[in-house]
């Protein structure tokens, strides 16, 4: 089998690791919504077994189980990666790296996953298993995807910090979304545009972000007072109005610079990812937190993730190309040091 070849299963075998991880992401969601997060007070097991038992909480435990076997499902493609990648490790374009660094954050997942049912669903623990989940979703999307041969030009190089810079305020909107649902605050503000019927309602910002809270405290259902949940909740508002500015900003800055239609797309399909969550987050509010709405902006975070790692992918270098184009503007190794002499032509 040629090298283009094994790339291509491994590729393939990357995006369905990456559609899989989707699916965890939403699950999850569905589990810390359905309040199932201690359907199973075990690990890894339920109550002592491999499935749910009808005596203990049934429907919960199933929410539960479900979600882990999915995970489960996941860490053995994750492995299988990491196999296929060590075994083809000197085929040309065969990532390896980026593959054992996948393999670790998913034991560390697991590890969270753990401690998110040892710890009584710690809201610190909860959020970065929530930031774990999407980081193994965007690393499995960028290794599923092909780098582009196309070169860029200057204008599409200039969009490389705006992504860069949307991608860090990405990632800090999915930790406050993340720290909002694991404090049990989606629901503190449940009127729009103002929040509890004023535009700066009372508020406490010294509770609100306390990040550890010790041991032994079950969060089930939220542990914070009612001012320290609306901090919460309006941060999470301030920060989708900063966010969705400069996704969709980046989004529109694709679409003016870009001279190749693939890129011109995937400016489109941002501004359409971001303005479909803001609908959700809306929708949200005004039909009260109903639970497919609720999951589907889980699923709609994983959409922007998938969108910017594309996005990133796309305006970043290709890495053998870069090395082939270096080594042309080399001399030969035996040309180094010669001069050049001008031609004499024998008399005849």
């Amino acid at each position: 089998m040629t090298d283009e070849r094994r790339l291509l299963w491994f590729r393939r075998l990357a995006r369905a690791g990456a559609l899989l991880a989707a699916c965890v992401v939403v699950l999850g969601a569905w589990v810390r919504l359905t309040d199932a997060g201690l359907g199973c007070p075990d690990w890894p097991g339920c109550y002592g077994h491999l499935f749910p038992q009808t005596t203990h909480h049934f429907a919960e435990a199933v929410h539960e189980m479900v979600h882990r076997y999915f995970a489960s499902t996941l860490g053995a493609i994750i492995v299988g990666l990491l196999v296929f990648a060590w075994v083809n490790r000197r085929g040309r374009g065969q990532p390896l790296l980026a593959v054992a660094l996948l393999f670790v954050l998913v034991c560390v997942q697991g590890m969270l996953g753990m401690k998110t049912v040892t710890l009584l669903l710690q809201p610190l623990i909860v959020t970065s298993h929530l930031l774990g989940g999407l980081s193994t979703l965007g690393l499995l999307w960028w290794l599923s995807l092909e780098p582009g041969g196309r070169p860029l030009t200057h204008p599409e190089i200039s969009l490389r910090k705006f992504a860069l810079v949307t991608s860090g305020a990405l990632v800090l909107q999915i930790a406050l979304g993340g720290w909002t649902s694991s404090n049990y605050a989606a629901i503190a503000c449940p009127d729009l545009p103002t929040c509890q019927r004023s535009w700066w309602p009372d508020m406490d910002f010294r509770n609100a972000f306390v990040l550890w809270r010790g041991l032994g405290v079950d969060y089930e259902g939220g542990v914070l007072a009612s001012p320290a949940r609306v901090a919460i909740h309006f941060t999470h508002r301030l920060g989708a109005v900063v966010a969705g500015t400069l996704l969709i900003a980046t989004g529109l800055l694709v679409l003016a610079r870009a001279t190749g239609p693939a890129l011109r797309f995937l400016g489109g399909l941002l501004v359409f990812a971001v303005l479909l969550q803001i609908a959700i987050g809306l929708s949200m509010v005004h039909f009260h937190f109903p639970l497919v709405l609720a999951t589907m902006h889980n699923g709609g975070g994983a959409l922007l993730v998938i969108v910017m790692v594309t996005l990133l992918r796309a305006l970043w270098p290709r890495a053998l190309e870069a090395r082939a184009a270096g080594a042309r503007a080399r001399p030969p190794e035996s040309a180094v040091g010669m001069v050049t002499l001008p031609r004499v032509d024998a008399p005849r």
